[in-house]
């Protein structure tokens, strides 16, 4: 597998994975966290436009998308019911999704953000079980509480090299 940046040409595929992942959440227990709307083709185009969507590909298809920034979230300025592990410098994913027949692709992803920044922040839903055990399985920590611009809670993580602090 390999990560490129997102074009315009892949939105198509690119909505598709969303779609499919939202039926997923629904059948697996998360039917809240993206309801049968997020995220738009808005979103994404500006998130392409911006420099920010990755795409996975495998065999040069695309198998996997997600927002990555380094630099500082607004959804991370305020921790609640726990803390940040470090406030250095940190990347940030959001909006990770992969294709259903292929499996690694979420991990994948997480260890090249973490190439790119070796202090990574990515939250998710309480519901959303399955991604709560890959970041664990990826050795994320869980940090605290972070409430979204719509006042949605979600558990923060954290992932940073070499660091053996924990909270």
């Amino acid at each position: 597998m390999k990560i490129r940046k997102t074009e315009l040409d892949d939105l198509d595929k690119v909505m598709e994975i969303y779609e499919n992942a939202r039926t997923y959440m629904r059948e697996n227990g998360n039917p809240h966290q993206w309801g049968n709307s997020y995220p738009n083709v808005k979103l994404i185009k500006d998130d392409i436009q911006e420099g920010k969507s990755y795409v996975a590909l495998d065999e040069n298809q695309i198998v996997g998308v997600f927002y990555f920034n380094i630099g500082p979230d607004p959804t991370y300025l305020s921790i609640y019911e726990g803390n940040w592990i470090d406030d250095s410098e940190y990347g940030v994913v959001h909006r990770i999704a992969s294709a259903s027949h292929k499996k690694g692709v979420a991990t994948f992803c997480l260890n090249w953000a973490f190439e790119k920044c070796g202090n990574v922040r990515i939250d998710t839903h309480r519901d959303n079980i399955i991604m709560q055990n890959l970041l664990a399985k990826n050795g994320f920590k869980k940090c605290g509480i972070i409430y979204l611009h719509n006042k949605e809670e979600r558990i923060a993580f954290q992932k940073i090299r070499g660091s053996s602090k924990h909270i």
